[in-house]
C-alpha cells in the first residue's frame, strides 16, 4: 500500500475532519484492515479497532457485533458491491466516511495486480448522500478537496481544480 505515493494531503484533511466531529473518548471501529491512517488516528489519541480483512459484502458480523460508538470508513465503500448492506448493518450512531469522487476525465481505478484494490463505485457527491440517506443516515457535515499531482498534462491540470475526495459526518436517524 502506498508504494508510489503517500497521501499526506488526504490524511491531513481526514484527521482534521475527524477531530472536528469525534472525541478521543469515543471508541471507533474503522472499516478495513490496519493501515497507515489507523496509526495516525491512534497517534491523535483515538481508540481504534479495525475489521480483519473479511469481505464486507458477504460478512458484516464484525460490524453488527461491534460495541464502537463511531464507525469510520475511509476509502472503503467504493470497493464494495453493496455499500448499502454495510451501512444498514452499522449499530453505532455516528459515521465518518470518505470516498473518492467520480472524475469525468478519468476512468474508475483498477489495480492490475490486486483484485481487492479496485473501485466498483466512484461516486458523485449527491449519489453518496442519497446512499447514506436511504440507509438511515443524516449528513451533518461534509467537505471536498482536490488531489493535484506534479505530472504534466491536461488531466493533471484538471486535478488542481476538480475535487477528488468527499468526506461526511453523519448520524443515525432514530
Amino acid at each position: 500500500m502506498y508504494e508510489k505515493s503517500y497521501p499526506n494531503k488526504r490524511f491531513k484533511h481526514t484527521i482534521q475532519f475527524l477531530s472536528k466531529h469525534v472525541s478521543t473518548s469515543e471508541t471507533i471501529l474503522d472499516l478495513g484492515v490496519v493501515n497507515p491512517f489507523t496509526k495516525i488516528m491512534q497517534e491523535h489519541g483515538y481508540k481504534v479497532e479495525n475489521t480483519k480483512g473479511e469481505d464486507l459484502d458477504v460478512d458484516t458480523s464484525t460490524i453488527t457485533n461491534a460495541e464502537a460508538e463511531v464507525i469510520t470508513a475511509f476509502e472503503i465503500f467504493e470497493h464494495l458491491l453493496s455499500p448499502f448492506t454495510v451501512l444498514k448493518s452499522i449499530k453505532a450512531d455516528k459515521l465518518v466516511a470518505s470516498v473518492p469522487l467520480k472524475l469525468w476525465f478519468s476512468s474508475a481505478y483498477r489495480s492490475k495486480t490486486d483484485m481487492l484494490d479496485r473501485h466498483y463505485h466512484e461516486f458523485e457527491d449527491w449519489q453518496f448522500d442519497w446512499l447514506l440517506e436511504k440507509a438511515g443516515w443524516k449528513i451533518i457535515d461534509s467537505q471536498k478537496w482536490t488531489n493535484p499531482t506534479k505530472k504534466i498534462g491536461i488531466r493533471p491540470i484538471l486535478r488542481w481544480f476538480t475535487p477528488r475526495y468527499y468526506i461526511v459526518y453523519a448520524e443515525r436517524i432514530k
